[in-house]
């Protein structure tokens, strides 16, 4: 019988991230320790279907490669991946994947996995429910406001007003639950803040609108679990107007600069500031906490955290810990073990409901 632990990669997913996704389960295939990991890769398709691939013993060249068909492969036994898997290392980004659906699922079939649980994960993708955290947490960050999408719908006009009144012009307006810089935009005038609103609106219920900062785009690693360390801090240098998507994944303008090239006591503030928000939301794993510095003033704005950050070797969280002396494929085999650890823990509980009911 092997001694390798069993993973079990679930990739894929219904938004707009799918192909992010794919191509983080291709860089975690290969990265991977062959000599102590077996990995099952599961693809979710767009359509939402799950379709269990073959037990992966060697390098994937190609993206394609993942993108299972049931008329080659089988649906798999969802429920019975605990007596499957030893673990589930999830790289789904974006709604159905890191917003708490997912983890909820493997809460309940009782596997460990990599990430936050629940409650992190689905407060880290509502934005909204994340600055009232952060607020509530004493973390400074700028002004904003939200609003649903049936407001927007019928009372577009006065919302604008208030939002020229309160949070002023330019603005960030974006859907409250989406990743990689999906459905936001810069309203500089009216009639663009109309469109942005309408714009956000269409991939989610719920918009929220931030506030300018004029300051630096700076970033951070979290890893761990209830005592989390800290990565150097990177900054990125759009050529674009902001970090959009496009910046994101398909411009060659964007600079990632890391480590960034600011104060020690900028860092010091920031390893600070991104561990209180890693434990007020009940973070565990993995988190990427972006700010803004706004170098004449010297201050820091906590803009948001990611629980499930791009996770190529040539994205971003994956970069900050490399340049602290964690290599990709130790970032993975920590992770792992955070999971596990995690799910242990939990399971503490379980034993000592069941001493009760003795």
């Amino acid at each position: 019988m092997s001694n390798k632990r069993k993973v079990g990669l679930i990739y894929g997913g219904k938004s707009s991230e799918h192909e992010v996704s794919v191509h983080t389960a291709l860089s975690v295939i290969n990265a991977v320790d062959k000599a102590r990991y077996e990995v099952l890769p599961i693809y979710i398709d767009v359509n939402g279907q799950w379709v269990q691939g073959p037990w992966i013993e060697h390098e994937i060249t190609h993206v394609d490669e993942l993108r299972f068909t049931l008329d080659n492969y089988e649906t798999p036994n969802v429920f019975a991946l605990n007596n499957t898997v030893d673990v589930v290392f999830p790289v789904i980004h974006g709604p159905n994947g890191e917003d708490g659906t997912l983890q909820g699922f493997l809460e309940l079939i009782d596997v460990p996995y990599v990430g936050s649980g629940v409650l992190g994960s689905s407060v880290g993708m509502d934005k909204v429910m994340m600055k009232e955290v952060f607020g509530n947490a004493g973390l400074p960050q700028g002004k904003y406001k939200s609003y649903l999408r049936s407001e927007l719908e019928t009372n577009i006009e006065e919302i604008c007003n208030g939002i020229e009144a309160e949070i002023g012009l330019p603005c960030f307006v974006k859907p409250a639950n989406m990743g990689s810089s999906v459905g936001i935009s810069k309203a500089k005038d009216r009639q663009g803040l109309e469109e942005a609103l309408r714009f956000a609106a269409r991939f989610d219920r719920k918009v929220i609108v931030e506030a300018f900062i004029s300051g630096r785009e700076l970033e951070i690693g979290v890893l761990g679990n209830e005592h989390p360390d800290t990565s150097v801090v990177g900054e990125i240098v759009s050529g674009n107007e902001f970090y959009d998507y496009e910046a994101k994944y398909k411009s060659d303008n964007t600079r990632l600069d890391i480590p960034a090239n600011v104060p020690d006591d900028v860092v010091i503030r920031m390893k600070k500031l991104a561990t209180q928000a890693f434990l007020a939301l009940d973070c565990s794993g993995l988190s990427r906490v972006d700010f803004f510095w706004d170098e004449a003033e010297d201050e820091l704005y906590i803009n948001e955290i990611n629980t499930m950050p791009g996770f190529t070797p040539f994205s971003m969280y994956p970069m900050l810990w490399n340049e602290a002396g964690v290599r990709y494929a130790e970032l993975i085999d920590r992770l792992i073990a955070f999971g596990i650890e995690r799910h242990e823990e939990k399971r503490a509980n379980a034993l000592v409901a069941e001493q009760f009911n003795d």
